[in-house]
């Protein structure tokens, strides 16, 4: 290599840079403890800057009916009972409290004439409970909490890919990885480590994440560390990503667009959703509106390019450049679309992990001592389908809690664990890729995961597609014992696509193991062999490759709580 190794040292180390990352490293700043963040992505390009419609918290400023129980009881009904009651109530007890942190850091939000925040309807809420900043929220969230972190000189290091977290005894005390363009080791000592790195979506054809971004990093660090996953197959498919250009199929057309009043058309111009959930329409749950477009393509009502239409060009065109000034954007730019004038063209993306790393609901600790996991790296709340705004304020009150623990935990230790064996395999697996000099190609290898996952693994699921998936994905594992990594003078890139397809190949594995035991449908996990949802499977599927999947019964729901649900209903699920 010739480069020097860096060697840091920390209290706490954040991995990962979103929303979830800088509001930890924040808390931790605020109170004065020693943090280092690092990210594979520009901070200001994280994943985070994405999300679009809003953040949820009961704050009764257009619905003064509204409560933090009521906002429990619709995030419990649409998870289909399979989130955590615990959970659920930290985070919207906790989030009033989320929106009070971003305005003390200064940031805006769309206001009504007399001054109250604003809060818009999103789909399977009871009330107006979503705040928003125009449809680019997640972005203006992401730059207060980069604006905050630099305010209190939090050290942030782009651009470092984590390949393996350092564990002794069941115990983490720090990370290794490398520097995306100098290919520099890093091998980073810390108390705490607190795992942000998202989810697994990147490993469909079809998605909303970015090439390089959420490819199961998070679980895979977890997992090689002795952590376990939870329901790794309840991924939420949104329902309307574009279809074209091709490198960018699968980006966001905000649910705002919906619930601004975009209506929701087949080829044939019927407005399909009146067959699926006549009462909240285009308004419904992300489930039930990607079911329902995924069956109207199944059915031969699709667009030509395989999509149904979502149009909004009977609202006002003030209303449009006002509220979904990003939709209107993004469109131009990628397809010189007028979404004014003309309904746009969109599929069910892959968009959401709703399963994740096995945490304690009370501060998303882990199997292994020291190590948390947050934001979409993380499980609990979402159960099988996540509400639209949920997760944008699950980051800044599981941020700022978990913050807290790990600081705590810093600061109980004694001593700190060390293993030079550890950090022997940590430099021999990169060394090892470095040195990898096989004719199968990292990024070709890649392809096959997100063509399996799509074929077999996609919104609407079955026995025999899972199994052949399984055996597609044997196959790519031994194809991986001989690739060629070649980093070259523009970086390290391909490295970083090595372990990416690493993590992509454990992400796929779980998703295939949990979705073969998980027999019914219920909410995102659709299995046309088992359409009926089995209360029996009221359990979280928890997986390892140690143990498979095993089952984990769920706490009951607080009575206060219970009251405030209405009956989940299967109407509309797996209309054939």
């Amino acid at each position: 290599m010739g480069v020097p190794e860096q060697r840091l040292s920390t209290m706490v180390l954040v991995i990962g840079t979103g929303g979830s990352g800088l509001r930890a490293a924040i808390e931790l700043a605020e109170a004065g403890i020693d943090i280092l963040a690092v990210g594979k992505r520009p901070k200001e390009d994280a994943h985070t800057s994405l999300a679009a419609g809003g953040i949820n918290a009961a704050l009764a400023t257009m619905d003064p009916q509204d409560t933090w129980q009521q906002h429990a009881a619709d995030t419990l009904r649409e998870s289909y009972l399979l989130g955590d009651p615990r959970t659920t109530e930290i985070v919207t007890r906790g989030a009033a409290r989320g929106i009070d942190d971003l305005e003390r850091y200064g940031m805006t939000f769309a206001r009504e004439e007399d001054g109250r925040i604003s809060q818009r309807f999103f789909g399977a809420h009871t009330f107006r409970r979503t705040a928003f900043a125009g449809d680019y929220t997640g972005l203006e969230i992401q730059r207060t909490l980069i604006r905050r972190a630099s305010q209190l000189n939090v050290p942030i290091l782009d651009g470092v890919y984590i390949t393996r977290l350092l564990v002794h005894d069941g115990t983490v005390f720090g990370a290794y990885g490398f520097d995306l363009d100098s290919g520099r080791r890093h091998l980073i000592h810390a108390d705490a480590v607190i795992l942000a790195a998202g989810g697994h979506t990147r490993i469909w054809r079809r998605t909303s994440s970015r090439r390089d971004e959420n490819t199961g990093d998070s679980f895979r660090l977890a997992v090689d560390a002795g952590a376990r996953l939870r329901d790794p197959e309840l991924v939420q498919f949104h329902p309307s990503g574009i279809i074209e250009p091709e490198n960018a199929a699968g980006t966001l057309v905000s649910e705002a667009a919906r619930g601004e009043g975009g209506i929701l058309r087949n080829a044939r111009g019927e407005r399909f959703m009146g067959r699926y959930d006549p009462e909240r329409m285009e308004l419904s749950t992300r489930d039930r509106v990607a079911l329902a477009s995924y069956t109207e393509i199944k059915g031969g009502r699709g667009t030509p390019k395989g999509g149904v239409w979502l149009d909004v060009s009977h609202l006002p065109r003030q209303t449009i450049m006002n509220r979904l000034p990003r939709v209107y954007q993004t469109l131009l730019d990628l397809q010189m679309l007028d979404i004014t004038r003309d309904p746009i063209e969109v599929a069910p993306t892959a968009h959401y992990s709703m399963g994740g790393v096995w945490v304690r609901p009370e501060d998303h600790s882990t199997d292994v001592q020291g190590l948390y996991a947050i934001g979409e790296a993380a499980s609990g709340l979402h159960g099988a389908n996540r509400l639209g705004g949920n997760s944008l304020i699950e980051l800044l009150v599981y941020g700022r809690i978990t913050g807290r623990a790990a600081a705590a935990y810093s600061e109980s230790l004694t001593a700190q664990p060390r293993s030079a064996v550890a950090v022997a395999e940590a430099r021999a697996e990169v060394d090892e890729l470095l040195s990898a000099d096989g004719p199968e190609n990292v990024r070709a290898l890649q392809r096959a995961v997100r063509n399996t996952m799509t074929e077999h693994a996609g919104v609407v699921r079955d026995e025999e597609g899972l199994r052949a998936g399984l055996a597609d994905l044997e196959v790519i594992e031994k194809r991986m014992e001989n690739v060629g990594v070649h980093p070259d003078i523009a970086g390290y890139q391909d490295l970083a696509h090595a372990f990416d397809l690493k993590a992509a190949v454990l992400a796929a594995r779980a998703t295939l193991e949990a979705a073969l035991e998980r027999r019914e449908t219920r909410g995102c996990h659709n299995r046309s062999d088992y359409p009926d949802l089995d209360p029996e499977l009221r359990v979280n599927l928890v997986w390892s490759p140690a143990t498979g999947v095993t089952r984990e019964s769920i706490a009951p729901v607080p009575e206060e709580i219970a009251q405030l649900m209405a009956e989940v209903s299967a109407d509309g699920k797996l209309v054939e």
